[in-house]
């Protein structure tokens, strides 16, 4: 079994950049661009103070979802957005070639490389959520997403949330909320490729209204994640 482990961090959609090759195709849509469907809202603010507090590796991503989307699987019907959905074949693999897959093959190696030295790794995927979702709230400001089959994602969450819920009692975190764990995604299909003694693989959710506002309950928050996030040792090693 493993005896360390190493942190990972990513972000699939941290920015709305779009790269000049690709603007003609989004004249006119920067207010678009600007809201959550261009990326998420402070997750890349997150990411990089996690990354910078807990000294691990960050894989971040600035271009817009709009382009294509990081964190859908190839084939999937989100993968390409309105805006690049009807492009010719040859213009949409380029996407893929140019976009998609470096970075995916840069959250793998990282895997790979911290599973050979430290025998484990611990991923955690930053994203953030929309506040309401069809006019109904969202009743949670963090989410921690996870394979209820894999034993050790299972004891990583229920201890980040234990923990959370000690440091800042107000703070309402759920588990396997807004999405669930096992939907589409970076993480999921990481688990197909890794053993779920080798890979730990969590998606943490935060509630935009909290980075919108900013300010102290913004700060808190960052601070009681990177105080609370469970440190090799605390999550039950056994196979999922």
């Amino acid at each position: 079994m493993p005896t360390n482990s190493r942190l990972l961090l990513s972000c699939e959609h941290g920015g709305n950049r779009v790269p000049p090759t690709y603007a003609g195709l989004f004249v006119g849509q920067q207010s678009l661009l600007a809201t959550h469907r261009g990326y998420d809202i402070g997750a890349l603010r997150a990411a990089r103070y996690l990354r910078t507090r807990l000294q691990a590796p960050l894989v971040a991503a600035t271009t817009t979802r709009l382009l294509v989307d990081l964190n859908r699987s190839p084939g999937h019907r989100q993968l390409f957005s309105e805006f690049t959905r009807g492009l010719d074949p040859e213009r949409r693999q380029e996407i893929i070639e140019r976009h998609y897959r470096p970075y995916r093959d840069e959250v793998r190696a990282h895997i790979e490389a911290g599973i050979a030295a430290h025998g484990r790794v611990i991923h955690v995927s930053v994203h953030s959520f929309t506040p309401w979702s069809k006019a109904a709230a969202r009743r949670c400001q963090v989410g921690l997403l996870y394979d209820p089959k894999r034993t050790a994602e299972t004891e990583f969450c229920k201890t980040w949330q234990r923990a959370l819920r000690v440091v800042e009692p107000a703070l309402i975190v759920r588990r396997n909320y807004p999405y669930r764990g096992v939907s589409d995604g970076l993480v999921t299909s990481l688990r197909k490729r890794f053993d779920p003694i080798q890979y730990v693989g969590i998606e943490l959710e935060i509630n935009q209204a909290l980075a919108q506002a900013g300010g102290k309950r913004w700060t808190d928050l960052l601070k009681a994640l990177v105080a609370t996030l469970p440190v090799p040792g605390e999550v039950d090693e056994r196979p999922g």
